[in-house]
Order: structure tokens, then sequence, then C-alpha cells
């Protein structure tokens, strides 16, 4: 709706007082309008309150003065009750996005005949709040088209909800082509902070109704949609469930709040698409104050495919042609907890296998390395055959004394040096001796050629004799 139209509205309701700017609607008499959500004609009491666009009653041509001046004190609004809150504040995303699917149904006459095709779909959507940012939230779509009389009907649906199902914007349009006067009906719904706004507007031919109505936020607890009665009938299906005593709210076909109410009608077994299936029939009510109560009623299966679709009063229906696949909803079973086994793997023949394997693998590995560098041979040969000559106590120790020599980071040693040093790794102390000579001399046994041979020499102390003689004293 124009920024325009709702200027004048808001100014039309200030001076009626009622928060409510009113139209002159006209509809002419002897009309026989449609329920767009079956495209079959119907009496104007049998149409369906949320689809349809119905004839108009006496007073609803009538100002705004008069109809005011016709009607006795008003009426409290109508109230959700805590079972309705209940059940809307009990459902989740995760059970509502199991939902989240496309279906289409057929609409027939009671004699069997085709009339048009209904596409519902429910998805993952974006919308943008107040602040501006994108959330994701339901997205229902809905349209249906068909033909009646050989006049092109059909409507449409779009709605953005909350994860309770709150309405934060939904469009409906409406339409009839009449060969004489074509009618369209329009209704939007918007969140505005603290208030829901609804605007209606009825094209007949070339002239234009317009309605605007501001609900506040607060009294709109409990509040079904169009679009969120779509989502709310799976989830009853889904669960298999009606919430006992739910008293909801719903727009009736003039615009006005009105309690709504669901009631289980068991479960039934009937035939789609050659198979026998079991449906769950949920009944919808929808209690008008002006007008009397107008109900529906809907065959679900499990998974919440809508298998018919069924007014009241109506002589046509929706009915699904071909079966879909029915999803079920995942068990997640228990990690398997496995007992914990000591690992005798000698015992375990695959596991001692292995071993074998891998240790002839390391065999030959280290029979071929040593054919290739006999120069370990020699060392390995060289090292035991002083090992046991000397048979030292500390095998570490002589170890590290005889393979010492050969390390580039090894610090150089004096020739002549004390036996009884207990580590190859200690510093030796260097410097004169206050007890006068000391003679330095290697251990017992001199050691091989080879060893002495890189000791001798090597080392000396700065100022020192060359053949390691020192003299203590001045």
């Amino acid at each position: 709706m124009s920024s325009q139209v709702q200027s004048t509205g808001r100014k039309r309701a200030a001076e009626a007082g009622k928060g409510k700017a009113t139209f002159s609607l006209t509809v002419h008499p002897g009309v026989v309008l449609e329920d767009c959500a079956f495209g079959v004609p119907v009496p104007p009491e049998s149409f369906s309150p949320r689809s349809a666009i119905m004839s108009s009653p006496p007073h609803i041509g009538l100002r705004a003065k008069d109809h005011q001046a016709s009607v006795p004190e008003s009426l409290p609004p109508p109230e959700a009750n805590a079972e309705a809150i209940h059940f809307l504040n009990s459902l989740r995303q995760e059970e509502l996005q199991m939902l989240f699917f496309s279906e289409t149904l057929a609409m027939v006459s009671n004699t069997g005949e085709p009339q048009g095709e209904l596409t519902i779909d429910v998805q993952r959507g974006t919308h943008k709040d107040a602040s501006g940012t994108m959330l994701h939230c339901p997205l229902v779509h809905a349209f249906s088209r068909g033909f009646m009389d050989k006049m092109l009907c059909g409507n449409s649906l779009l709605g953005y909800l909350s994860w309770n199902l709150e309405i934060k914007e939904q469009h409906s349009q409406e339409f009839i082509k009449f060969h004489v006067l074509p009618m369209e009906r329009k209704m939007s719904l918007l969140k505005q902070e603290d208030q829901l706004a609804m605007t209606r507007s009825i094209k007949e031919g070339e002239e234009v109704k317009t309605e605007v109505t501001f609900f506040p936020w607060r009294s709109t607890a409990g509040f079904i949609s169009e679009s969120a009665n779509l989502l709310l009938l799976r989830v009853m299906a889904w669960r298999w469930m009606v919430p006992s005593n739910a008293r909801f709210l719903a727009l009736d076909t003039e615009g006005k709040l009105c309690y709504s109410t669901y009631q289980a009608l068991g479960s039934q077994t009937i035939q789609v698409d050659h198979q026998q299936v079991e449906v769950f029939i949920v009944e919808q009510t929808v209690h008008s104050e002006e007008g009397i109560p107008m109900s529906c009623q809907f065959y679900l299966l499990p998974d919440g495919h809508l298998a018919r679709r069924v007014q009241v009063g109506s002589p046509g229906c929706c009915v699904i042609t071909k079966m879909p696949i029915v999803r079920e909803e995942d068990e997640i079973e228990p990690r398997p907890v496995f007992e914990k086994k000591p690992l005798i793997w000698e015992e375990d023949m695959e596991l001692y296998s292995r071993f074998l394997d891998r240790k002839e693998q390391l065999r030959l590995g280290h029979t071929r390395y040593l054919q290739q560098h006999p120069d370990a041979t020699a060392l390995v040969s060289d090292f035991l055959l002083f090992l046991l000559l000397r048979q030292p106590a500390d095998v570490v120790t002589f170890a590290a004394e005889h393979f010492g020599p050969f390390s580039s980071s090894w610090s150089p040693t004096p020739g002549l040096r004390s036996s009884n040093r207990p580590s190859p790794f200690r510093s030796l102390p260097w410097g004169p001796s206050r007890s006068g000579a000391r003679l330095d001399l290697g251990p017992a046994g001199g050691g091989g050629p080879h060893t002495r041979a890189a000791r001798l020499g090597r080392g000396a102390p700065p100022g020192g004799a060359p053949c390691g003689l020192r003299f203590g004293g001045e």
C-alpha cells in the first residue's frame, strides 16, 4: 500500500474515532463468487474464510458514521488462551525445518472433474527486520489457478513467519475474471514495531475500495495467519496430535479478529495413487462474530503432506494425485560401546606374522648395510677388543673415552693425564701445582696404538713441557 493511502486511512480513522478507516464496499447483488482455494463456485455462506471473497452484508455499504450508530457497545477483543500460547512456544526450529517441502494437489468438483491446481511450498527464507538485519525464517508460498465456467480464477499467498509462527509479513491476492466485471481482492499484513497493520482492497472493474486496520501487537498473541495455518497443520500431523482445548486467533472474511479452533477427528485409511495410507484428520473452525462458523477438514499424512482438503459445504475439494515419499524422523542410534581387552600379540596370528616379517626385513637390512660399510665392522671389532682386554667397571664411560676422539666436536685432550679422572667429560685442571712436580700419565695399559697416537702431542698446556712434565713453585 502506498504512503498516500496509509495517510488517508489514518486521517479518516481519526475522524471516525475507531482506529480503523473503512471505505464503502459494494458488491453487485446476485453475483456468485468463488472459493479461490478450490476454484469452484459456492454459495456465499459456504466460502472458505481464508481464501474467498464474500458478498457483503447490507451494513457494509453504509458510511462509517451510520455503521457506528447501528452497532451497540463494542465487545472486548478476543484473546487466545494459555493452551494455544503454550503450543506455539513448544515449536522448535529443528522440528519446523523437517516440514520444509513443496506439494501439489488437484482441485476437483464433486463429480470428479478437474478444476485446477493448488501448490503449497514451505522453505527457508530471509526477512529484513526493523533494524535492517537479514534473518532466516520460514517462508510460505501457496498459489492456485483454475477455471470456473470458462472464467479464469485463482489466488496466491506469500508469508514470512517467525520460528513460533508469529506473522512478520504476508501478502495475498485473489481474483476472478468475470466477463462483465472482473474482481480482485488483495490483503497485506505487516508487523510495525508494536502493532500489526492490515490493508485490504477490493477492485471491482475500475473501482478500488481500500480498508486499513491497525491491531496492537499484544492483542495478536496466538494469532494464526493463513501462511502460519499451513505450517501449523504440518506440525500437528508430524506430532499426530492436536492441542486440547486450544483457542487461537484468526481473521474472518471481514478482516476482524475472531477465535479459531482445531479438532482431531481421528485417523482414516484412504487410497492414494493405488496405495492404502493412513491419514490424520484435523478440522479447523473459524468462529466469526458476525457470521456462521466456517469449517475445513484436512487429511494429513504422517510427515505433514496434505492428502485431501475439504471445506464443509463446498461442492469441490483438493486431493493429492501422486503418493509422495513419506519422510520419517531420523532415529539416532546410541554409539556402540566396545570393552577394552588386553592385547596379546604373540597369540594373534596376524600380528605375530607381521612381527616375523618385520624382523626378517630388519635383519636383511642390517646385514646389507654392514656388507656395504666394512669400516663399521672394523670399528665395532676394535672397541670390543679393547673392552675385553681392559674389562672396565664403567662400560659407558669407557665407550665415551674410546669413541670420543672420532667426534668433530670433541675437545683435544693431553697425552699424559691422570688415571683417576672419574669421567671423560670433566675438564682437566691445568695450572701450576703447589705440591711440587706432578707427572700425569695415561691409564694403565696405555690404550691401543691408535688411541695413544691420537693422544700424544695433543692438548699440551700453554708454556708447559712438551712431554707433559710440570714443575711447581717459582
